[in-house]
């Protein structure tokens, strides 16, 4: 790699831009269900409380009661009904239960079916995270390009900056195929 501060800089923004995309996909996918009870599919789940909207996870502890449930314990109680509201109106695909103290959350076991609608949208998610990442190799590019037209590179230095945004690029690839193969055994296991 060539000794220039625009090309460190931009490396730097690209693997910076190609980690963030990749942090938001895994948060994504903590959000998907599975068969089994995870806390964090709760995670992004607002609440109206206090005149505004709330994080779930600022109002109480979520936390699992065993595999198939999992337990809201709010610190104030008068907000339960908003709690309940707010899950039945995300799209988790799960009932809450109140009894009066506590919301609880049970995991039926998932169909063939779900599991399958589950693991294109996981796909899907993926897919668009590539994209992003794709993106932000061409905005590497672009620069490269720049600077090569303006005399501030060599071909020779322009081609080995672009080759390694490419290796780098490779390498992000490479680590989103095995997150997505990862959800995608995960969602497929019984």
């Amino acid at each position: 790699m060539i000794e220039n501060e625009k090309i460190e800089e931009m490396m730097m923004e690209l693997e910076e831009k190609s980690e963030n995309s990749l942090r938001a996909l895994e948060g994504d996918y903590g959000a998907i269900r599975t068969g089994r009870a995870n806390p964090r599919i709760l995670d992004r789940l607002e609440v109206e409380a206090y005149g505004g909207m709330s994080k779930l996870v600022e109002l109480g502890n979520v936390s699992a009661l065993d595999a198939k449930c999992l337990q809201i314990n709010l610190w104030d109680k008068s907000l339960l009904k908003a709690v309940e509201k707010a899950i039945l109106q995300s799209n988790i695909g799960l009932t809450p239960t109140n009894d009066g103290n506590v919301i609880r959350l049970v995991f039926p076991d998932m169909t063939e079916e779900r599991r399958r609608e589950l693991v294109k949208q996981a796909k899907k998610m993926g897919e668009e995270t590539k994209v992003a990442v794709r993106n932000h190799r061409r905005e590497a590019m672009d620069v490269i390009k720049k600077m090569k037209t303006a005399k501030e590179l060599s071909e020779d230095e322009a081609s080995g900056c672009e080759s390694d945004v490419e290796k780098m690029v490779s390498e992000y690839m490479s680590k989103l195929e095995g997150i997505i193969s990862a959800k995608e055994k995960e969602l497929m296991s019984i």
